[in-house]
């Protein structure tokens, strides 16, 4: 009998695992895969690492909101970082220019302005909504939790994105400039939300970093310190079922692949909100609550080509490059087989080999599930020669166009590797091999808005589709799970340092 057994070892799972134990719960993470992090997930290949999601995280600067967080959770000096070019963390080419996103607000208009010395009203407007969106969300750092249910951040879910950066600037070359990132969070110009956009993008305007040699680092710390607290963690452990009570009233095991029962006082699911209803089955949950959830639409998936470099043979850049082929950064779905890809995002990851030479790349292009549907009853490795051949055309594709911009890029290729949408759903777990997990709608914002409580008391939800994706959002989402277990008055305190 566990205290609280967390199904999932994503970051929302670990940041609650290392919470809960460390207060002295009797906790258990169960994982399906080997290897723990989900998204945060590093794999090698010839010596060189790369990331499965995780490739920058802004807000790091000392004092700001994830440097608290990972204060912390004692991660400051056990994760190796390094800090981006300040002057252009971002370089963004739309329709044969190219653009620099500067790390500070003052910095960052500044650099636009070099580009639309006529826009220095818009870009004001810009920074002081980044400012505004970014102090209402960490305005619950600081709040009782009397006042959670007037956040004033539901505003800016139900705010348009794109329409806002339209009500800012009549310039369509700087309404795209502003919008270049949306990549982050697969932006929607109908769906897309102006919290979504802005506190993404402000985050990463605050301060960029990189991870060196890794995101894995940030679950291998959190796993060692989860055992040292006294938890327990299960690798290669699949949950097929939340299994109920005989009076339907709570949660009372988990049942394993092999058959084995697990129980507990509390469970939290770290795994998509769609397949956790798929494994319960109570009348607590009513039929109209299952069939909004299921009915959410997915994120789109990614395609990305691992690059083993020759020895020496191209330059660690310090900031990643976005290339979008059109002047409309908003359509990366829009494409045909032919006319593939719209765009990339380009960057070499830092590794503590060197920090003058590259020793691998990653180059990243949004791919529709419907693209690999054939093979999506095929399992890892295990795909067969068709859908070789077809990663190989679309590696080459990619690389043609990546060329383009960086010669000689083909020439300094030692050996490549591929991932589809499906990779990433079989790693993973996600929907379709969604990479940000649901689509949140501005159109329809509570539809696409699931809090961490379930119908069932005893069962509760963490992840990126609990409140946002990425390290900041999904590092936030559970801090409001960990609230239902210790406190929210309590842990904010802990994290602020009361």
């Amino acid at each position: 009998m566990y205290d609280v057994i967390i199904a999932g070892s994503g970051l929302g799972g670990l940041l609650c695992g290392y919470v809960l134990a460390k207060e002295g719960y009797n906790v258990c993470i169960v994982e399906k895969h080997h290897q723990l992090g989900g998204c945060l997930q590093s794999f090698t290949r010839n010596n060189s690492i790369f990331d499965t999601g995780m490739h920058y995280v802004g807000s790091m600067n000392e004092g700001q909101i994830m440097w608290q967080f990972f204060n912390f959770f004692n991660l400051l000096d056990r994760v190796k970082m390094k800090k981006m070019d300040e002057d252009a963390f971002d370089v963004i080419h739309i329709a044969g220019k190219e653009y620099h996103y500067a790390q500070g607000y003052e910095k960052y208009k500044a650099s636009l302005i070099r580009s639309f010395p006529e826009e220095k009203n818009g870009l004001d407007q810009f920074v002081d909504m980044l400012k505004t969106v970014s102090d209402a969300t960490q305005s619950f750092m600081t709040m009782d939790a009397s006042g959670l249910e007037s956040l004033p951040t539901m505003k800016f879910f139900e705010t348009n994105a794109f329409q806002f950066i339209q009500s800012i600037t009549n310039n369509k070359e700087l309404q795209q400039v502003l919008s270049a990132t949306n990549s982050l969070h697969f932006g929607s110009a109908e769906k897309t939300s102006l919290y979504v956009h802005m506190v993404i993008n402000n985050s990463l305007i605050e301060s960029a970093w990189r991870f060196v040699d890794g995101g894995s680092q940030i679950a291998d710390a959190l796993a060692d310190s989860i055992l040292g607290f006294g938890g327990t963690i299960l690798k290669s452990t699949e949950v097929k079922q939340f299994v109920m009570n005989s009076s339907d009233t709570e949660v009372e095991c988990i049942e394993l692949d092999n058959g084995e029962k697990l129980f507990a006082r509390k469970f939290i699911s770290n795994i998509h909100p769609q397949k956790t209803l798929d494994m319960v089955d109570s009348s607590l949950i009513r039929k109209a609550y299952i069939k909004r959830i299921q009915s959410i639409e997915q994120t789109i998936g990614i395609f990305s080509v691992y690059i083993i470099l020759k020895e020496n043979s191209f330059p660690y850049l310090n900031y990643n490059y976005y290339h979008c082929e059109n002047e409309n950064t908003w359509v990366a779905d829009v494409y045909d087989q032919v006319i593939w890809p719209n765009g990339y995002m380009f960057y070499t990851p830092a590794s503590s080999k060197s920090d003058t030479n590259a020793d691998c790349i990653t180059i990243m292009t949004f791919m529709k599930y419907d693209d690999v549907r054939e093979w999506e009853h095929t399992t890892i490795e295990k795909r067969g020669q068709a859908y070789r051949e077809f990663k190989q055309r679309k590696a080459e594709q990619l690389l043609d166009l990546a060329e383009q911009k960086f010669p000689g890029l083909k020439s300094s290729i030692k050996t490549y590797y591929t991932s589809t949408p499906l990779t990433y759903r079989d790693y993973t777990g996600t929907i379709n091999g969604s990479t940000y997990g649901i689509m949140r709608d501005c159109n329809n914002a509570l539809k696409t808005m699931i809090t961490p409580r379930t119908k069932i008391p005893n069962l509760y939800m963490t992840g990126q589709n609990v409140n946002l994706h990425g390290v900041l959002g999904v590092t936030m989402g559970a801090f409001i799970t960990l609230a239902n277990f210790v406190g929210f008055n309590y842990i904010r305190d802990k994290i602020i340092g009361k």
